[in-house]
């Protein structure tokens, strides 16, 4: 009778892991972490492969093989169903909270709206467990993950909130990408921007609602938020527009793209103050769906999460908090690439000299954009939209 052994790379892949981690300790230690919280944090660690955007030989370079390489489309992203949900659940908490939430935009100038939204947003306003263990998680995103670098500096500070006492090791819960809390903070993030605002004594995001959300509107105002400012009108684009326009560089005060045709939706008129707002035009489904005038504070938000659709999702459920009414442009259910086609779009691109970003699979901005002037160049219908079509021109040229 014979018996299997474990295959040998499994096992020098994790015996490289446990020497990698023990590598870290000279950092720990200057940052003021003890021995005794090192060791017992990382004793028996193990990684994570099953992670999604990890650099692993012989797999997707997207992640993990169980993972879906789709792009959610924003009708998929943007449920109204959901929307609805946490918009009236976000006006119950602005009761609740309405003292709290007064004083920090007082303080900051960051609507309660905003920050509510990103709370429901982030963790379902607390209801949602965070799935991952932390040290774990970000020990494998500093190992084999795409950004090794800024997870070295991440798993640092999380031994450090562990070192302070405000989390323990077992209640230090993340996401894939490694944030936590309540308001999904990474953890250098917080040791930026955290703010004890209940008075305790400690920022603690975890169980302080006031912490979690001053926290998170500091972090907005430290990357920018101008105080009266909306984040983003949605506005009908003239037939003749031309979509090669929405990229961030393209800047014009807010009166300007109406009197170029941009029209604020149900007849919205906007304040001579709201018209001298710069603002950049965004088409997140190319010239299908809705369009939007973003101005300043669309963008930091967008520092939270490099997301349009995140920004646009937190962005709507806080004007439906306000008791706003959903988009007037409805969704258009677009077919979204795969990541890996975006990615060969977006190498055809930059090799035709149309785009200088990152090759990373999500179509943004950038890569819309760059979309529109190839589809112009190759006398294509323009339209934006990254699709099967638009990619097999690219590689028949």
């Amino acid at each position: 009778m014979s018996f299997a052994l474990p295959a040998r790379p499994t096992f020098a892949a994790d015996a490289a892991f446990t020497s990698f981690v023990a590598s870290l300790w000279p950092e720990a230690q200057k940052a003021g972490v003890s021995r005794r919280v090192f060791d017992d944090a990382t004793r028996g660690l193990e990684p994570d492969y099953k992670l999604p955007d990890l650099l692993l030989p012989g797999r997707p370079a997207t992640g993990a093989p169980s993972q879906a390489e789709f792009v959610q489309v924003p009708a998929d992203y943007l449920k109204e169903a959901s929307i609805a949900r946490l918009a009236a659940e976000g006006r119950r908490l602005y009761d609740q909270h309405r003292k709290t939430l007064q004083a920090i935009e007082q303080q900051t100038g960051v609507p309660g709206t905003i920050i509510l939204a990103i709370w429901g947003r982030e963790t379902d306003y607390g209801r949602h467990r965070l799935p991952y263990d932390g040290i774990r998680t970000l020990a494998t995103q500093a190992y084999v993950g795409r950004r090794k670098e800024q997870y070295r500096g991440e798993f640092i500070a999380a031994l450090k909130l562990i070192q302070s006492g405000v989390v323990s090791r077992q209640d230090l819960r993340v996401s894939w990408g490694g944030a936590t809390g309540l308001t999904q903070f990474l953890p250098a993030e917080l040791e930026k921007h955290g703010v004890d605002f209940d008075g305790d004594g400690k920022v603690d995001i975890w169980h302080s609602v006031p912490d979690a959300l001053a926290s998170a509107a500091q972090q907005l105002v430290n990357k920018g938020w101008q105080r009266g400012v909306r984040w983003a009108y949605e506005v009908r684009a003239p037939a003749n527009a031309d979509c090669t326009m929405g990229v961030p560089e393209v800047t014009r005060p807010i009166g300007d793209w109406i009197r170029a045709g941009f029209t604020p939706v149900r007849g919205e008129k906007l304040s001579s103050a709201e018209q001298a707002q710069p603002a950049s035009l965004l088409q997140p489904e190319g010239t299908y769906g809705p369009a939007f005038l973003t101005t300043k504070n669309y963008f930091v938000i967008k520092e939270y999460n490099f997301s349009d659709l995140y920004v646009l999702f937190v962005g709507h459920v806080a004007d439906r908090i306000a008791n706003g009414q959903p988009f007037a442009t409805p969704w258009t259910a677009t077919k979204q690439l795969r990541s890996t086609d975006v990615e060969a779009m977006q190498r055809h691109l930059t090799s035709l000299g149309l785009y200088g970003d990152k090759v990373d699979g999500k179509a943004g901005m950038k890569t819309r954009a760059a979309v529109g002037a190839f589809q112009k160049s190759a006398k294509l219908k323009l339209d934006c939209w990254p699709s099967e079509a638009v990619l097999r021109a690219m590689t028949a040229r």
